[in-house]
């Protein structure tokens, strides 16, 4: 027999406390809509009244089948739960579901509230009790419980037994400085239960402080606890939550979790987890961790010879999971470590069938071995990789000829007597044996300025002639910058995402003591790639 186990997500609440992240009303809605159809039982949406984004969210509330969330605190001493308007803003988003966070720690209290630990107490039993009397499943933060146990375990079983005997659903345990290890996680939650607080109304929320957040909620479960609370990507203040895209993959697909409970998510949408993932960091501008579990770039990517080998014969060799299972795939990288099976290998996936044996593939590793020397990788540049293998065997097409470029950067003052940068790029090309000159300058429809990378972009892109077509749907997404050598001989390496109208994504990389000619390399090969995978005549 299964246990049902209770997904809680806090990612537009307690990931929102992550620095430099805020979202607005359509990026709540947006992620919302990915974790319903992921399939979390509980969605929290953020504390109403707390700042206007929060309050128009719950406004536009989206229709969703997990059950929507508000949070808010506990009533403050000195008036009833009815007259607190603070607890009022939570009641009247309407929420099915309402959490209240309130302390269990003695220390906070007393020195953070300057109140009784009486009432406290008291101010937890008003408040859960009155959700219950509206109606709403009410769920109890227990605030810095696990440091307020190992301070004074009585008051800390206290709070959360006033809490349950309200009427709570859920009874949540927070490391809320993310300090207590997953052992002590364990013992105290078993504690907990064994107090009188029935593991499948007992919940889990920890912080990633110690680096052990995921590690402590499955030692909560262990110890019988049946609600996980955690965040997507590990959004949250500091070191962030508990990541659900590590925790929820684990559950779902590692033993004894698999066989010993069911979640709401079921094996299709766990395909979709890399894809949610992924448009988090999106909404946020930010580039995707690749060394994260599961869904990372690099979860499943096989650099060294001897394990690319091993992964042609049998991919369990060296992967835990297969791919495909929480929609992400598998990559070989071409680096100096490669051998020649992960070169074949990686060449067929570029559709490029090379022989056992061609006197090709020796000539290709030697190239890449002598470009990583000099500040190159291709373990992040796949596209350039591509090029510089059919270069090497004599395949690749060539489209057009870059004849010269320049770059000029000007500071001057604007109509307004303010400084600003303006960038003009002049790239000379020929195609079809005719020669075209395209000018761009670096500012966009709003007047800023892009910089020089970006006038480089638009000059090269501007007039191809019979391959234009193929390039007017390219955009650069990423660009990344690495200085691969210190001192007066530093070598400057750029990396960069290009996209196009289909959606496919490719990296191409540059690298000299300029950091303009090193974008321009990379943005060569980014085109050349493009028109190479669309078919284009030489």
């Amino acid at each position: 027999m299964t246990e049902r186990l209770y997904i809680y997500d806090t990612t537009l609440r307690d990931g929102q406390q992550t620095q430099g992240v805020q979202f607005s009303t359509p990026e709540k809605q947006a992620i919302a809509k990915t974790l319903d159809a992921l399939g979390v039982d509980y969605i929290e949406g953020g504390w109403p009244g707390a700042n206007p984004t929060d309050s128009e969210f719950f406004h536009k509330a989206p229709q969703t089948r997990a059950t929507f969330t508000a949070f808010g605190m506990t009533k403050r001493a000195g008036r009833s739960a009815q007259n607190d308007d603070v607890l009022a803003e939570v009641m009247n988003a309407g929420t099915p579901a309402v959490c209240l966070v309130g302390k269990t720690h003695d220390f906070h209290v007393e020195t953070a509230l300057g109140i009784t630990q009486e009432e406290n107490l008291e101010n937890i039993r008003a408040s859960i009790a009155h959700m219950v009397a509206q109606g709403r499943e009410a769920l109890f933060d227990a605030e810095h419980f696990f440091d307020g146990y190992k301070a004074n375990a009585p008051y800390a079983l206290e709070c959360v037994l006033a809490a349950h005997e309200a009427g709570a659903r859920w009874v949540v345990l927070c490391d809320t400085n993310g300090g207590t290890l997953p052992s002590e996680i364990h013992d105290i939650t078993r504690a907990v239960i064994e107090a009188g607080v029935p593991g499948d109304r007992l919940g889990i929320h920890t912080h990633n402080d110690t680096e052990s957040a995921v590690a402590g909620t499955l030692a909560a479960i262990d110890a019988g606890a049946r609600q996980v609370q955690g965040t997507l990507n590990g959004l949250g203040e500091r070191c962030g939550n508990a990541n659900l895209t590590t925790l929820i993959p684990t559950l779902l697909l590692k033993e004894p979790y698999a066989s010993s409970f069911e979640t709401g998510i079921t094996r299709d949408a766990l395909k979709t987890l890399t894809q949610a993932s992924r448009q988090l960091d999106d909404i946020l501008n930010r580039v995707p961790t690749r060394q994260a579990p599961y869904v990372g770039a690099s979860a499943f990517a096989h650099k060294a010879g001897l394990h690319a080998s091993a992964i042609l014969k049998d991919p369990t060799t060296y992967e835990h999971i297969d791919p495909e299972a929480v929609g992400n795939t598998r990559i070989i990288p071409m680096s100096n470590q490669a051998g020649q099976s992960n070169l074949r290998r990686r060449l067929a996936e570029a559709g490029i069938e090379v022989p056992p044996g061609d006197p090709a593939l020796p000539r290709i590793l030697e190239a890449i071995k002598a470009r990583e020397a000099i500040g190159y990788t291709y373990d992040s540049a796949q596209a350039s990789f591509e090029l510089l293998a059919r270069r090497e065997l004599g395949r690749m097409p060539e489209f057009f000829e870059v004849k010269r470029y320049k770059v000029t950067v000007e500071r001057r003052k604007n109509k307004y007597d303010r400084m600003v940068s303006l960038s003009e790029a002049v790239v000379v090309v020929k195609v079809d044996g005719d020669k075209k000159l395209s000018v761009s300058e670096s500012l966009d429809e709003s007047g800023s300025d892009r910089g020089p990378v970006n006038a480089l972009s638009k000059a090269l892109a501007k007039d191809l002639g019979r391959y234009q077509s193929l390039i007017d749907d390219v955009k650069l997404v990423d660009f990344k910058v690495r200085i691969t050598q210190g001192g007066t001989e530093a070598v400057t390496r750029v990396i960069i995402d290009s996209q196009d109208g289909q959606g496919r994504r490719w990296s191409t990389v540059g690298v000299s003591a300029n950091i303009v000619d090193a974008s321009f390399e990379a943005l060569l090969d980014a085109v050349n790639w493009k028109l190479l995978r669309d078919g284009a005549a030489a």
